[in-house]
């Protein structure tokens, strides 16, 4: 049976500080390999995303691997991004904004990325377990509405993501039967292309600021 409504939150920049975490990688690639190493790692993530379409963080890292075989440093890169401490970069109060969604609906994660690094984020933040478990990754969700649909079954959703192009295209989809809910959080919140798309149902300045809203917000009525 369809749920009333189902309440879709993106990972990056949403619920986490992921510009953070970056920023972290980049500070521990000069510290291990130098200036010159982590903008070589930087540049080879960088051509991975732009085939892909995704962050490929561990793929950048067997590629890195490959301009020094012999060094043992390469072979602790990978095993530092996986134990990375996430949950140390959650923005205030997101589970507890997951908590307070929970009461009218369905909470599911809906997030771009690869099958291994990403999941490993979501768990490791703690939100894998905060949302029970429904998490769905895909490598453009924008273009899943069918899937998402058949999985998550509503008579309405929300999607809340701080990447405008992507609620655009959503709304685009889905019509009235969306809420899009933009938390201008990280570079993509900030980007000249902003203001070229739709303009989100709702904008919000920080994720806790959901706290603060009430169904009716969501449903609407």
């Amino acid at each position: 049976m369809a749920d009333d409504i189902v309440f879709l939150i993106d990972v990056d920049n949403t619920l986490l500080d992921n510009d953070g975490v970056q920023q972290d990688i980049r500070a521990y690639l000069e510290r291990q390999f130098g200036v010159a190493g982590r903008d070589r790692y930087w540049d080879i993530y960088a051509r991975r995303f732009a085939e892909l379409g995704y962050a490929d963080y561990l793929g950048a890292a067997q590629q890195f691997r490959l301009g020094a075989l012999s060094d043992p440093d390469m072979l602790l890169l990978g095993e530092w991004l996986m134990d990375y401490p996430f949950a140390e970069r959650l923005y205030p109060q997101a589970l507890q904004v997951i908590g307070h969604l929970s009461q009218w609906g369905k909470v599911v994660v809906l997030s771009d990325g690869d099958a291994v690094f990403q999941p490993r984020k979501v768990r490791r933040a703690g939100i894998w377990d905060a949302v029970e478990g429904r998490v769905q990754i895909y490598v453009h969700k924008e273009t899943m509405l069918t899937e998402i649909e058949q999985s998550c079954p509503a008579r309405r959703y929300v999607m809340i993501d701080d990447k405008v192009r992507i609620l655009a295209a959503m709304k685009q989809g889905w019509g009235e039967r969306l809420t899009t809910v933009f938390p201008r959080q990280g570079h993509y919140a900030f980007a000249p292309d902003v203001a070229s798309f739709t303009t989100p149902d709702a904008t919000i300045e920080r994720i806790g600021d959901l706290l603060d809203y009430d169904l009716p917000a969501f449903a609407g009525t």
